[in-house]
């Protein structure tokens, strides 16, 4: 919860769902740094709602040993907390937390939700995490894709992230009636709202930053290792300079800004017009303001047909045009309804340039960005269709 994932889609919601009565006990593992900086934040935040905080220290080393260990400790305190508390629902985001799910389930008849938050075991392969030519990674990745069949089959309910996904788990099952909603990373639209940020905020925010303020402004948001692509959106800044030479490319992200810089200099990008900035989860919104326009390029894999980017909809509830590709779970669908921006099918400088002018030449009305936004992502929306998840389940578990 100490991440700005966890405040931006763990913790909304389930304040949301607190608000009609709902009471959470919440287990999550910390990153111990990020715990000691931020504990004393989260532990505010929760105390206005009904949520009670289980946090525990996450094990990175060694690679599986630690995950087992972990596993471990997960499963004594879900215990102790079931037989103290008898909960009547058990709400498991990922596979990993799964594996102790559907053991309550089994063993004490609570409500599974399988919230599966894409296709975790392709995932790590796609990502280069679970090398298959390594014996074992491989078993790692079968048991884990046997183990998503069950946790499928046994879900009381599943959360997917994309249409696209849940098509592709009802072909899997297509004798099975499944019972699968489908909740995108959805945005906070009181937060992200430009009108709420006001102009000396972001002049201030320019100055600290080094922008002047007649300069033009291409940002990206998160995380640039695993399954983003870095190099592309340099080579993208570089054809961007060539139409707005004064430019400067902000990355707002946890990376280390050397990492940042040694992607610029492999693709001969001036370091001069690069900035790279941290910010917690609520400062977001006042810092991607400062961007003219906004890109992400993610791998298109298999396992991405699963995944909602977070940033996409923060990007438009802020009425930023932004530019990314094709090949990851709804976006093309979103984008081709919404005209938020320009989707590329390729990246090539061929594409980049054709992108480049159309986002140049196209008066992008941030209005219409922002309505995008509203019907794609809305946080209470997103509420909502949880509220209707659990009132089911809860409705079912009364009446056994």
């Amino acid at each position: 919860m100490t991440d700005p994932l966890g405040q931006s889609q763990v913790i909304p919601y389930l304040a949301g769902l607190s608000n009609k009565g709902i009471s959470f006990h919440l287990i999550s593992f910390e990153k111990q740094d990020r715990y000691a900086l931020h504990r004393k934040e989260i532990e505010a935040l929760l105390s206005n709602y009904s949520i009670r905080w289980h946090p525990m220290i996450y094990t990175a080393k060694p690679p599986i040993l630690s995950t087992i260990y972990d596993l471990l400790r997960l499963n004594k305190i879900c215990n102790r907390l079931q037989r103290q508390y008898n909960f009547s629902i058990v709400h498991c985001r990922g596979y990993i937390s799964s594996l102790i799910g559907i053991r309550l389930k089994k063993k004490y008849g609570v409500k599974y939700i399988f919230d599966m938050r894409a296709f975790y075991a392709d995932e790590r392969v796609d990502g280069g995490l679970w090398p298959q030519d390594k014996f074992i990674y491989k078993k790692v990745f079968q048991y884990f894709k046997r183990k998503e069949l069950e946790f499928i089959k046994a879900a009381d309910h599943i959360i997917s992230l994309t249409e696209k996904g849940k098509k592709i788990i009802d072909s899997w099952l297509p004798d099975q009636s499944l019972s699968i909603q489908v909740i995108p990373c959805c945005v906070d639209l009181e937060k992200f709202d430009r009108k709420k940020i006001s102009e000396e905020k972001i002049k201030s925010l320019k100055q600290e930053l080094r922008i002047k303020s007649d300069r033009k402004v291409l940002s990206y948001i998160g995380s640039i290792s695993t399954w983003y692509r870095p190099d592309e959106m340099m080579l993208f800044y570089k054809q961007f300079l060539k139409q707005f030479p004064d430019s400067v490319f902000l990355f707002i992200t946890g990376e280390s800004p050397q990492a940042v810089f040694s992607f610029a200099e492999k693709n001969a990008v001036p370091l001069d017009n690069i900035r790279v900035v941290k910010g917690m989860h609520h400062e977001v919104p006042a810092l991607l303001s400062i961007s003219n326009y906004s890109v992400f390029f993610i791998k298109g894999t298999f396992s991405k047909s699963g995944s909602s980017p977070t940033k996409m909809g923060e990007i438009m509830a802020l009425g930023i045009p932004l530019i990314c590709n094709s090949g990851v779970g709804d976006v093309e669908s979103i984008m081709n309804d919404t005209g938020c921006g320009v989707l590329l099918n390729e990246l090539s400088d061929i594409t980049f340039d054709a992108a480049i002018n159309k986002i140049r030449t196209n008066n992008f009305d941030s209005e219409v960005l922002r309505a995008g936004a509203i019907k794609y992502y809305s946080l209470e929306k997103g509420v909502e269709l949880y509220w209707e998840v659990y009132k089911k389940l809860i409705n079912i578990a009364n009446n056994n």
